[in-house]
């Protein structure tokens, strides 16, 4: 959708003012403590370099006065807003993971209850165990013959809100890590005709305003508060995000106010200055930019595609009725099932023999996530390597066998809330012994940083089969108090 810009975009107002703080020779009597290098380690300023120190300043009283009277961060946050159509933006340095909390605790109260995919993120758990959310499980669509979750549809939204009218909005995730993205507008129909907001944890999706050959961007299709990573597709510094507000349905100050609640009092202006030159970079040059990548994704899918043993998903595999909306194709993942290998093997054989990275890996798949930044080189190398990685492939056989539930046995009971299972009296038991128990922790595989189970979910035989046969396979579970996943916390006394 082409909206008239009434503002420069090529204003940076964070980079200006951290170019003008150097110009003035300023001497702060403030944090930071290193005081622009000169108090730093040598062997760190050796390895980081000076212009990470001469970057860090403080945001009130460095960057801007004391009083910001110059307005650096919100003249930033405004021209982000109307280069990604949005009426209100808010920059914040603790991740997304902070970014999605605040919007869930404006849209819902303590005790209130919230339409919630089940695909969600990590950090959306963690919000309803912060907060007091009573979570509405919504379904993902589930793929039974790759074991691959895309976003719900329009019609499960409906059915929830049907179930549970008083429900004070929703959340679904789009796109996901593997590029599959729901149809949005269509959800937003359904949250908007109860008069409900719809939030989306669009973490995968800060390039897609800026082309119009990727899936629909949430504030397009009509979403009222919007989540991004600056850091995943786009050119931030890790930890940098983003959260965009449109329409009536939710106070722009109340969502200012949860996200200072919740955010640091000590920002990092190296991350708005990462945020900011990303806008504009996008704004000025993102569809170049962009459409040189889909170009250089689609030649790289094409030829990893003839390398054999390896299969790339496609919108014809991800989808269709009962599966995705839309299809990002920047993460290129490959079914590697054909080759006897796991993905967990491969990953690490890749990285051990290439130094190439992968940026999603399971028990069949490896992703590699392209982006604006990769060029004929970088692609040259993941090729090199995926074609190495066939031929050794008889190195890394058999693939060790992972447990994958069917769809309806990776749904479990949710016996109470997540916060009240998280912050009850506990017990640690051996897993073998769990089934039947009530979760006290989330247990996560990483990446892609999806709850396998949840506090207060009843734990069944097939679920934790699959996690333990995960774990040996080489599957990360980084959140457990047990990280070999031998024993599971469960809530004390509760019986089996």
């Amino acid at each position: 959708m082409e909206r008239r810009r009434t503002l420069d975009q090529s204003e940076a107002p964070v980079l200006e003012a951290l170019a003008a703080y150097a110009a003035a020779d300023e001497i702060g009597f403030t944090p930071p403590g290193h005081k622009r290098a000169r108090g730093a380690d040598p062997e760190v300023r050796k390895v980081l370099g000076d212009a990470v120190f001469l970057g860090d300043v403080l945001a009130s009283g460095g960057l801007d006065d004391r009083r910001q009277r110059n307005r650096v961060l919100e003249r930033a946050e405004r021209l982000m807003a109307e280069a990604v159509h949005a009426e209100h933006t808010f920059f914040t340095t603790c991740g997304s993971s902070l970014s999605v909390k605040a919007a869930m605790l404006t849209v819902a109260h303590p005790h209130e209850k919230l339409l919630v995919g089940r695909d969600a993120h990590k950090s959306v758990v963690s919000g309803l165990i912060l907060c007091g959310i009573e979570p509405v499980w919504v379904d993902p669509a589930w793929d039974a013959e790759r074991h691959l979750a895309h976003p719900p549809t329009a019609d499960a939204y409906e059915r929830a809100f049907q179930a549970h009218p008083d429900a004070r909005g929703a959340l679904v995730t789009s796109p996901t890590p593997y590029g599959s993205a729901a149809d949005l507008a269509a959800v937003a129909e359904v949250c908007h005709r109860r008069g409900r907001p719809l939030v989306v944890d669009e973490a995968w999706g800060a390039h897609l305003p800026f082309h119009p050959d990727l899936p629909a961007w949430a504030m397009d299709a009509g979403a009222d508060i919007c989540v991004t990573s600056v850091h995943k597709m786009g050119s931030g510094l890790e930890q940098s995000s983003v959260f965009h507000l449109q329409g009536d349905l939710v106070d722009p100050d109340a969502l200012a106010s949860r996200a200072d609640l919740l955010g640091t009092t000590s920002p990092s202006v190296l991350m708005y200055a990462g945020i900011d030159g990303w806008r504009r970079q996008m704004a000025l040059d993102g569809e170049r930019l962009l459409s040189r990548t889909l170009d250089l994704a689609a030649r790289v899918r094409a030829d990893i595609e003839e390398i054999g043993g390896l299969h790339v998903h496609d919108a014809h595999d991800f989808c269709g009725p009962g599966l995705a909306a839309e299809f990002d194709p920047l993460p290129v993942v490959m079914d590697i099932a054909d080759l006897g290998v796991s993905g967990y093997d491969a990953a690490d054989w890749l990285r051990e023999h290439h130094r190439a990275d992968m940026h999603l890996f399971d028990h069949r798949r490896i992703s590699a996530q392209l982006t604006h930044a990769d060029d004929e080189e970088t692609t040259g190398v993941l090729l090199t390597a995926l074609r190495d990685l066939v031929r050794h492939a008889g190195d890394l056989r058999p693939a060790p066998r992972v447990d994958v539930p069917a769809p309806a046995d990776l749904r479990m009971e949710q016996t109470c809330l997540p916060r009240d299972a998280y912050f009850a009296a506990t017990e640690d038991v051996p897993l073998e012994e769990a089934a039947g128990r009530v979760a006290a922790e989330m247990v996560t595989p990483y990446p892609p940083g999806i709850p396998a189970v949840l506090p207060g979910e009843r734990l069944t035989e097939p679920v934790l089969r699959y996690l333990r046969s995960g774990v040996d396979a080489g599957m990360n579970i980084p959140d457990t108090a047990d990280a070999a996943l031998r024993t599971i916390r469960v809530g004390a006394g509760d019986p089996a």
